[in-house]
């Protein structure tokens, strides 16, 4: 039988047998959260539609087995066959789903594609709702669970060249924030991470064509540690993770007065992260 700790309070420790699903596994935050899952003992579910790249992190992972499940996020048909497939393959349950996948396209929204616009809803937006949705059923039945959410710090604060990707981040907090009071007494809990600039080839397509106010090159911080700040704040049961820690206080400025974190904002990047001043 899997193996979990749970509290009353729907506290999930992941430990030996645990029973855990992450979408946008092939690589980055993803790739890192898989990493630490396995490592700690859980049976892991890979999700994303780099079959390669899922193979190859499966057979480097320690314990298992662990299964590649492919899937693009944005068809709710796929991410359904991928929830079933694991659960059924792992002995009926699942404790732990993360809704990781996603992706990003800057520049100014007058410029932007239409057809980038709509991937970015159906990916980041759509792909977390219909992930959610899917992973909820068995675990409510079971009485037992965590839902992770994997937003941005875009959520608290959206930047310029960044409106459409920010909007799909303020989705997913504003879904998570919800949901967590509809789940109180399912025993199932959710958390929703903020993390800021992550060394992630999330922008490896539009480094030429970055605003002048993203620093994720030089200052970007390791996926692993993310990782374990989210596996962390769910062992707590832990509303919000935000790393590194900057992002969840301009969370808090930009909660006291959005004026208040443009002054920051312009003090840390420059005036191109808030060139209005009204």
């Amino acid at each position: 039988m899997p193996m979990i700790v749970l509290t009353t309070l729907a506290r999930v420790e992941v430990t030996t047998g645990t029973r855990a699903l992450v979408t946008g596994a092939s690589s980055g935050i993803g790739r890192a959260l898989a990493q630490k899952l396995a490592q700690r003992g859980a049976r892991v579910g890979l999700a994303a539609r780099s079959v390669d790249q899922l193979e190859s992190l499966a057979a480097e992972l320690p314990g298992g087995p662990h299964l590649v499940l492919p899937c693009d996020v944005a068809v709710r048909a796929d991410v359904e066959t991928a929830v079933a497939r694991f659960v059924a393959q792992t002995g009926g349950g699942i404790e732990l789903v993360v809704a990781n996948a996603g992706i990003a396209h800057y520049g100014p929204f007058r410029e932007l594609a239409p057809e980038l616009v709509e991937r970015m809803t159906q990916v980041n937006w759509l792909g977390t709702v219909w992930t959610v949705r899917a992973a909820l059923e068995p675990m409510v039945a079971a009485g037992r669970g965590h839902v992770v959410i994997v937003s941005s710090g875009a959520a608290q604060r959206s930047f310029p060249d960044a409106a459409v990707y920010g909007a799909t981040k303020a989705a997913q907090r504003a879904f998570g924030e919800a949901l967590r009071h509809e789940l109180d007494g399912t025993g199932v809990s959710l958390t929703v991470a903020y993390p800021g600039e992550i060394a992630t080839s999330l922008h490896d397509h539009e480094k030429a064509t970055m605003p002048v106010w993203y620093h994720g090159d030089a200052r970007a911080s390791p996926p692993d540690e993310l990782a374990d700040a989210i596996l962390d704040a769910v062992a707590r049961d832990r509303r919000a993770v935000a790393y590194p820690r900057v992002v969840g206080l301009l969370g808090v400025a930009h909660g006291i007065s959005p004026r208040l974190a443009d002054t920051v904002l312009r003090r840390l990047r420059g005036p191109s992260a808030a060139p209005r001043r009204d």
